[in-house]
């Protein structure tokens, strides 16, 4: 066979190779939400509290709430980076809070799945997050 065919031919299966690859899903995060209800005296805003399930490899974009959000991990690495700063990796007993506003991410960055809670207080009737881009 020819030298300049076989070439050809690498090459092809490579970049095809690599296409698929490129395009391969990043694994999902999972939310389980255990309630949403109007926050007492203020029916402007509602209180919630979720788990999220997050695969090695997960973690979402840059975005903003309308309102404020706690979070404790419950076990596992999440690195946590409010957008123009140093991420900070929060492991399983660490905590944070989101001011209203705060262009943040959060990302399993380890090779190990990770869980955590949040609690938030947002504004009724608007949507959760607000993606920002990079």
């Amino acid at each position: 066979m020819n030298k300049g065919i076989v070439a050809a031919v690498l090459l092809a299966t490579g970049l095809g190779a690599g296409l698929a690859w490129a395009q391969t899903a990043a694994p999902k995060m999972q939310n389980h939400r255990y309630f949403t209800m109007p926050l007492e005296k203020d029916p402007t805003r509602e209180v919630g509290l979720q788990s999220v399930t997050m695969p090695p490899g997960a973690g979402n974009e840059f975005h903003r709430h309308p309102g404020d959000q706690w979070t404790a991990v419950q076990e596992g690495e999440v690195t946590f980076t409010v957008k123009g700063e140093a991420p900070k990796v929060l492991k399983a007993g660490d905590w944070n809070y989101v001011p209203r506003g705060t262009v943040h991410r959060q990302q399993n960055l380890s090779g190990k799945p990770a869980r955590y809670i949040e609690m938030r207080i947002f504004d009724k009737g608007k949507p959760a997050a607000e993606q920002v881009r990079d």
